[in-house]
């Protein structure tokens, strides 16, 4: 439902104040939507740098893990003990930044196990991660897609609803008190003319 305005020269000079407040804040906006598709995109090629990586690494593990027929599953001997991410700022918004992986090592017998598998933990952690950054890359994308999807509902409400609203409200209130000023010269008019006609009626009598 529209908002009723007032027809005076204070709702006058409100509106203009909102229009400026509007159209100034409006290419900040913009350019913060441009900021925020730029860095989308910079996260994009981020991933896809590591997931290369991860699929190069793994090829590479392949060729000699292939070489040992021992069934051990290396992925038991260690775990993830903590995901180390620090915090930047991009276009006022807060996202994580990866940092490193920190593992913690199961005991095992050093004899009785495989010379390789020290090697095998190695890579399995690399491996690891190289996963554990593109989940922070997924995060830092899914924050920035929220705050563009916001950014974007906000423009399209300032060109689309709230600047043609405020240009209307304008529009009116200039109509009005221009009729009111049109009245105001007619009406003087005729009181001019009135005030004549009575002046030469008297001076006719």
């Amino acid at each position: 439902m529209a908002v009723k305005i007032r027809l005076t020269k204070n709702e006058l000079k409100r509106q203009k104040d909102v229009l400026k407040r509007l159209q100034r804040y409006l290419p900040t906006l913009v350019l913060k939507k441009q900021q925020l598709l730029a860095e989308i995109r910079r996260i994009q090629d981020k991933t896809e740098s590591v997931r290369e990586e991860k699929a190069r690494y793994e090829d590479a593990v392949k060729q000699w893990v292939g070489v040992f027929a021992e069934p051990i599953d290396v992925g038991s001997l260690f775990r993830v003990k903590e995901v180390v991410t620090s915090s930047t700022n991009i276009a006022g918004i807060d996202i994580p930044v990866f940092e490193e992986v920190h593992f913690e090592r199961s005991e095992y017998d050093f004899v009785e196990t495989p010379f390789w598998v020290d090697r095998g933990i190695q890579a399995a952690e690399f491996v690891a991660a190289l996963v554990a950054e593109m989940d922070v890359l997924q995060k830092q994308q899914d924050i920035i897609r929220e705050e563009l999807r916001v950014t974007v509902q906000r423009i399209n409400l300032f060109e689309k609803i709230k600047i043609p609203e405020t240009k209307e409200a304008i529009r009116k209130v200039r109509i009005f008190l221009g009729d009111v000023q049109t009245a105001d010269v007619v009406r003087g008019k005729i009181s001019k003319a009135n005030l004549e006609r009575k002046k030469e009626e008297g001076g006719a009598q």
